[in-house]
């Protein structure tokens, strides 16, 4: 079955939305449908859910299709609330999940809604195309509140709710731009709020484990998912101190195999890696094991932390070549409780919480 249907970026629909609402503030009847133009110069045309005028206002509500991309929005409504305005610009505003800027970094300031430029033109685009009257646009997601937990957000410092996101005004499925994008965002909010040592971690299990162990800031510490390479390389453009690597040996033990993408379908099992380390190591092949967990758990605790240690090393040398030595890096591994496995390098520039 072909899974390669294109969607629609919450900012196209924003677009959409907006222009639905706008001609019926003009006394037009009430649309099915509408059209608006992409970055690319581009027309598509979206279904209108409803546009409905209320006593100073039109609201409007566009449906979220992400066509075969597992996109945690995909089917919710992006419901624009337009109203005229005094002076001849358009202002929008943050409603019902649509989150709030909060840090510095970002492509929008803090104290604006989270709605990204992109989005901001085509929407601008799409009502001038009806009016040139100024214009207060209020931009909901209902249940976007809850939807945002389950995106990079909160750790943006983008409060409250989704952002309205798009650079193309389509969403390809299984893309990797927008985790680029997002973690992109993530390295400028460290930046800005003057990271000089960043954390770079899988996923959960390592960022849970790093505030555990460390006295962190929140954008200090950012989950790279299976990007290794793509945030590796954009680290280089910054002037970071020093960079702590933390995480299961299931991923990292990747790394000094060359596989930088570290997604199980585009790169091979780490377990020969450390097998292949622990006969060098220790001197003898622990029990055979399908996963990198279980070779460790297999080690009592003196040869687990040996080998541990051994694999931070060759782990910290990989990353340390990538980034062409611009600034330090130390490794620590944990297990998937989050207990520390092994480490290497200088890891006093993370404060130790004492009850670690």
């Amino acid at each position: 079955m072909s899974r390669d249907r294109t969607g629609f970026t919450t900012g196209t629909c924003a677009a959409a939305a907006s222009k639905a609402a706008i001609v019926v503030l003009c006394g037009l009847p009430a649309p099915d449908e509408v059209e608006v133009g992409l970055p690319d110069g581009a027309r598509v045309r979206l279904p209108v859910e409803f546009a409905v005028s209320h006593p100073g206002f039109v609201e409007a509500t566009v449906r979220k299709d992400a066509g075969d991309d597992p996109d945690v929005t995909d089917g919710c409504v992006v419901t624009a609330r337009v109203e005229w305005a005094q002076d001849r610009g358009i202002r929008f505003v943050a409603g019902e999940g649509v989150g709030t800027v909060t840090k510095p970094g970002l492509a929008v300031p803090p104290g604006e809604p989270a709605i990204n430029p992109t989005p901001r033109i085509m929407i601008r685009d799409a009502v001038r195309e009806v009016t040139d009257r100024g214009l207060r646009i209020t931009l909901a997601i209902p249940g976007g509140r809850e939807l945002a937990e389950k995106t990079f957000n909160p750790r943006l410092g983008v409060l409250g709710g989704l952002s309205i996101l798009g650079t193309s005004g389509i969403v390809r499925p299984f893309s990797t731009p927008a985790l680029r994008d997002a973690l992109k965002c993530a390295l400028s909010v460290a930046v800005a709020c003057k990271i000089t040592c960043p954390v770079f971690v899988p996923g959960r299990i390592g960022r849970k484990a790093a505030l555990k162990r460390f006295e962190l800031e929140p954008e200090q510490v950012l989950e790279v998912g299976n990007e290794w390479a793509f945030v590796l390389d954009e680290a280089m453009k910054s002037d970071f101190d020093a960079l702590l690597v933390l995480g299961h040996p299931g991923k990292l033990a990747k790394l000094p195999a060359g596989s930088w993408d570290t997604h199980s379908s585009r790169s091979s099992s780490p377990v020969p890696v450390v097998l292949k380390l622990a006969r060098e190591i220790l001197g003898r092949t622990p029990p055979e094991s399908t996963t990198a967990e279980g070779v460790f758990s297999d080690l009592g605790e003196d040869q687990r932390r040996e080998l541990a240690d051994a694999l931070a090393g060759r782990i910290r040398e990989a990353v340390f070549r990538r980034v062409s030595g611009r600034f330090g890096v130390a490794v620590a591994l944990v297990n998937m409780r989050g207990d520390l496995l092994g480490c290497d390098g200088d890891l006093s520039l993370w404060r130790r919480k004492t009850a670690s």
